[in-house]
């Protein structure tokens, strides 16, 4: 499915399993979350939503309590081996504790590498050593420079009650592609910016080409980066 999206009506889905799940990373945060899974999601993809803090699941339907919520696409190089060629998972592990403080949710999107799966990322990896950017070398494998989609987002968001959401996010696509489906976003948070060595490149080109609200070299200004946390 391309992450292009309309103004067609939702599709509906509806919560097919939820069940309490402890988490514990690898710095030694812990903090409790309910999981959901889904039925009819556009995209047949085994997402998930990670309902996070006292106040999350169900949240208060009386319009005064805003969640706040991360689609998080997910990156296995990062998430789970901890590649430094990305951002991304100290930006989970980020997004959960920030989450956790405040009530919401973390929607984990099976959608790996942009969109285009794990093998094509690693393809691209190759020609982003070869010196494309990352955006060039989706494009030079045939894909789009960004093929996700987060019309299964608004679809989870709207399963679990919730139209109106606080966005934990870089991303400008991520607030109009959940607008554009009917998830009132009333606020966009903006993340914390984890550069190296090995990744300073590749968030220099999220934010020139894909207009990431991102200040690479301004990121021990107001924010500052240990250990994969921000404070």
């Amino acid at each position: 499915m391309s992450g292009r999206a309309t103004n067609a009506r939702l599709p509906s889905a509806t919560i097919r399993t939820r069940v309490e799940l402890p988490l514990r990373f690898s710095d030694g945060f812990v903090t409790e979350a309910r999981a959901f899974s889904f039925e009819g999601l556009v995209d047949d993809r085994e997402h998930l939503a990670f309902a996070l803090g006292d106040r999350a699941a169900p949240f208060p339907a009386d319009g005064r309590g805003v969640p706040l919520i991360r689609p998080h696409s997910e990156c296995l190089t990062g998430d789970v081996f901890g590649s430094e060629r990305c951002d991304c998972g100290r930006q989970l592990r980020e997004a959960v504790e920030r989450i956790a403080e405040v009530g919401g949710y973390l929607l984990y999107l099976r959608q790996e590498g942009r969109g285009i799966g794990l093998y094509s990322k690693l393809e691209a990896y190759a020609l982003q050593d070869a010196g494309a950017d990352t955006y060039e070398a989706n494009l030079a494998l045939g894909h789009a420079e960004d093929e996700r989609s987060y019309l299964a987002a608004a679809q989870m968001l709207h399963a679990l009650g919730v139209q109106r959401v606080a966005l934990l996010s870089n991303n400008p696509d991520k607030a109009r592609q959940l607008r554009s489906w009917g998830v009132t976003v009333v606020e966009q948070v903006p993340t914390g910016v984890f550069v190296s060595d090995a990744n300073r490149r590749y968030l220099e080109t999220k934010a020139r080409r894909g207009r990431h609200t991102l200040d690479v070299d301004g990121v021990l200004g107001s924010r500052s980066a240990l250990n994969g946390r921000t404070r």
